[in-house]
Order: C-alpha cells, then structure tokens, then sequence
C-alpha cells in the first residue's frame, strides 16, 4: 500500500521546518518530510569544523515564529543553531511527520499528483536505516511515523527545500589523489584527525576558512592557507550576549521583536553596498581597507591581502581575528591558489613548495547545479536538471514551468549577500503553504494544480537579469558562487532587499496574468 499525503518537504534544514511550520499554520496535517540523514539541521548538522558560526546576527536568524531570547553569542555558534532547530521540532511535534534516513530516489507529476520514491541513504555514521514499516494515509495529528525509507509515496504538492549548501565543490587540483595523509572538505569533518603540531593547508579563503584559520592555529596546527583571491572582510564585533540582555529578551518579548527589527533594517540598509551604490559601496570599502591596514602592519602582506575587485563582488566576509593570525606568523599565507599536489608536498601558482600533513579543502558547495534536480521529472517528460541546464530560474524564486504544484524553497535567486536569508525561505514557505492550504481546503474550488506558464517563468528571469545587470555581481571583476557558468546569470542571489522578495511572491500570489491560478 502506498502512503497518500497532501504534500511531501524534501530537507529538514531551515527551509524544511519553515515550510512545514507554514502548512500546519495553514491548516494542512497531511504532510511528510524526508530527510536524506539522521538528523535535521541541514547546513548546520553537516558543517561542524573548528570556529564553525553563523555570520548573520543571532537574534535574526532564527525563524519569526521561534523568537530565542538565549543565544550566547552575537554571532551563534554553529552548535547553538543546530540545537535551536532540533529545539523546534520537538516544540511543534514534527518528528511526527518525519522520515530521517530517507532520500527522495525518484518523483514524477503523473495522473495529476507526485510519484515519489523513497531509498534508505547512508547515516552519517554508517549504519543503514530500518526496512520500511508503515504505510497508509497521514492525516489529523498524524502518527509517529518511524526513522526510516516509507517507500512509495503519492502527493498531491511536492516542496524541495533542499537547500544549495550540501554537495561540497571538490576541486580539480592536479595530484589532489597523491596526497598521503588526511584529507577532507571542511563540511565533512573528520573529528578523528589530531591536527595540533601537524602541518595543516587550508585551502579556499571564503566565509568557512576565514573562521577556520585562526581556530587551527589556536590549537596548535601548523596552518598554510592557499588564496587564490583576497576576501573583502569588515570588523565582526563578535562577543558574549550580555546575561542583562538575556533576561529582559526572555522576560519581555516586544524587547526582543524589537531588536530583532533592528537588526533587520540594519540588513536592508547593507543592500546598498552590497549591490553597487557607488557612495555606500565607497564607504565599506574604506571601512574594510582601514580594518586590514589597523591589523596588518606589513606592506607586502597587506598588498597581498587586498582584493582588486569591486567591493561587493563577492561575498563581504566579517572577521576580527583572521587577519591577525596571518601577521603574527600564526598562519602562513600562500597568496597563489593550489596547483599541483605530489604525496605530501604542494605545489602553488606561485611555484613555491609547501610540505602539509593534512590537508583541509574550504571550497566551498556545488551551489549553481542542485543534486536533487535530476530525479525530479515534470508534467513533459523531462527532469528539473533538463530544465534548467543553462541555471535555475523560476517565477517568484519558487513555481517552475512544465512542474505544477511543485514549490521550490531557498533555489533559484533566494539568497542574500546583506541580510538573513532565512527571511526568504519563510516568505517562501508562508506562500507555498498559502496555494496548498487552498486546494486541499476545497478541492473543487481549486480543481487545477499550480502551474506558471513558459512566459511567466522568461519574464521573472528577464527581470532578475534587468535588476542585476549593473551590479557588482556580474560586473565587479571576480568570480562568486552566485552566477552560474554556464550563463553568466545570477542564479543564487536575489537582487533586491527582503521587501522587495515579499512584494514578489505577493504580485504573483494576486489574480493577475503571472501564470498562477486562483
């Protein structure tokens, strides 16, 4: 028997619990999510290095309707953010509705709804999850359903909320196979590694590794760090949240919204810099070039240090502590990125020779090509990857042409270089859950699926392209992972404020000719 749900989530991360969260809020029982491991937390179950915290203030992010008055930190560590989110699920009771150890294997629009099948994936620490056990129909509170592969599910709504932060980029470095000691991408940690008195490179120098560097070499590693390009990096004004703050955030909550929405327009207000106004832009980059000239006293590594790309380009990074490991000898900089690697020796652009006993890859994530996109099979007989073989696009970040009732959450240009990108993910989610919400309320009211037309879908992106043009994105001078190379389109940032996303998903959400039924 197969199990009947109203909607299946793919992802237990933020995007999945938003989501889920929305649909209950809705009024929709009958849902389940899959999770491919044996915890929830997406980005923040895989990524556990050493430093490891978010680089977005605490206090917004978080999800709007779980406000947490006791985070110990401006910026949480990474375990303070997984434990929130676990916090959550038991809060509202969504191990009910979830599969852990569950990858979505297969799903295709048939006969007007979603065929999925299930596979057991691997846990992380190697075991295979339970055979199947339960099938049937989850409705009203619905049942504890086990940790385990259902099998075969029908769903009338499909939501990926997948993320882009989960398959590592693994670089095609000459030799990289040769190398003769310890070796991993800094998302799948390996914990077993003693790295204090060994001769550590760290390669990349984007958001995870200007965390990394200086928490290796406080432990004692020996640290090489490969740059192939300098990072624009502003002050972090990292400390303990104050325990005065605690108590009155928990004790008084309109305390908290309110600093809450402080730091939110303090976001928005960052979107000018970040997207190219030529006097903000000019005034964080002088804030970034004095933070680098107070903390690195040497021309030659303050040169090297420098980015030569517009401010913006590029994700603007925040650290107080990385630059000072290099200048104090802590941490040596290879200014050239890794060429060639032969057993235990590293070859650099530059030429130099480095020695290294484990090497740590800080690379970053296949972000542009989303591993869930092959096994997605839309209503004309081709896959979601077919689809978007020249970059994600979408109407609203969320509806794709030729997949009705399928929502994709935290995809197409739902990311932010300014503010919390969780915003986006609940505006999606409260959306997503809005158009299910309707059609399994009155069924016959709404006999149509979801579906935006072809035009639709050329619009949004001829928009988004129209809003990016002149950006530092596509015309800083670097490369980032938000611009997909096989188009040159920005396909991961949205190029607007949080405002402007919510204004989008409100316009298609009215009756007006965008593609979307109501």
């Amino acid at each position: 028997m197969t199990l009947r749900v109203d909607a299946v989530i793919v992802g237990a991360g933020f995007a999945g619990i938003a989501q889920a969260i929305a649909l209950r809020d809705a009024g929709v029982e009958s849902f389940v999510i899959l999770e491919r491991a044996d915890r929830i937390g997406g980005t923040w179950r895989d990524n556990t290095y050493p430093g490891i915290a978010c680089d977005v203030p605490s206090h917004l992010y978080g999800l709007a309707s779980h406000p947490w008055p006791h985070w110990s930190r401006v910026f949480a560590p990474g375990g303070e953010i997984q434990s929130y989110l676990e916090r959550i699920v038991a809060e509202e009771g969504l191990s009910a509705h979830l599969f852990l150890g569950t990858a979505m294997a297969d799903a295709r629009w048939e006969s007007g709804a979603w065929r999925i099948s299930t596979a057991g994936a691997e846990h992380n620490d190697g075991r295979s999850p339970a055979d199947p056990q339960r099938t049937g129909r989850i409705g009203g509170s619905g049942p504890n359903l086990p940790y385990s592969c259902p099998g075969d599910i029908v769903a009338d709504h499909l939501v990926l909320a997948a993320g882009r932060l989960t398959e590592p980029n693994i670089p095609g470095i000459r030799g990289l196979g040769t190398f003769s000691g310890p070796l991993f991408h800094s998302s799948r940690w390996d914990h077993r590694t003693e790295l204090a008195g060994r001769r550590v490179a760290v390669v990349g120098t984007g958001a995870t590794a200007i965390q990394l560097v200086p928490e290796l070499a406080r432990r004692g590693a020996e640290v090489t760090l490969f740059q192939r390009t300098p990072a624009w990096i502003v002050p972090r004004g990292d400390h303990p949240v104050d325990a005065a703050d605690k108590q009155r955030f928990a004790a008084d909550p309109s305390a908290l919204a309110a600093h809450r929405q402080g730091l939110y327009d303090a976001g928005e207000a960052r979107f000018a810099s970040r997207s190219g106004d030529p006097i903000a832009a000019d005034a964080m980059r002088r804030i970034a070039l004095e933070h680098l000239e107070r903390q690195v006293s040497d021309p030659a590594l303050r040169q090297a240090l420098t980015p030569d790309y517009a401010f913006g380009c590029k994700r603007v990074l925040l650290s107080d502590d990385f630059y000072p490991a290099i200048a104090n000898g802590s941490v040596v900089l290879e200014a050239s990125e890794l060429a060639e690697v032969r057993g235990s020796t590293l070859i650099a652009a530059s030429g130099r020779r480095h020695e290294a006993d484990v090497i740590v890859l800080a690379t970053g994530f296949e972000t542009t090509r989303q591993p869930y996109a092959p096994l997605v099979t839309g209503e004309r007989g081709i896959t979601l990857d077919a689809h978007w073989s020249k970059g994600m696009t979408a109407v609203a970040s969320t509806l794709v042409a030729g997949f009705p009732n399928l929502f994709v959450v935290n995809g197409p240009n739902a990311s932010l270089g300014h503010n919390s990108s969780v915003l986006l993910s609940e505006a999606q989610a409260d959306f997503a859950a809005g158009l299910i919400a309707e059609r399994v309320a009155a069924p016959f009211a709404f006999p149509d699926p979801v579906r935006v037309t072809d035009a639709a879908e050329r619009a949004s992106t001829a928009e988004i392209a129209e809003r990016a043009a002149h950006t530092p994105w596509l015309t800083g001078g670097c490369g980032n992972w938000y611009v997909d190379d096989r188009s040159g389109a920005l396909t991961l940032l949205w190029p607007g404020t949080v405002a402007d996303f919510r204004a989008r998903l409100d316009r298609v959400r009215s009756p007006h000719p965008e593609g979307v039924p109501l």
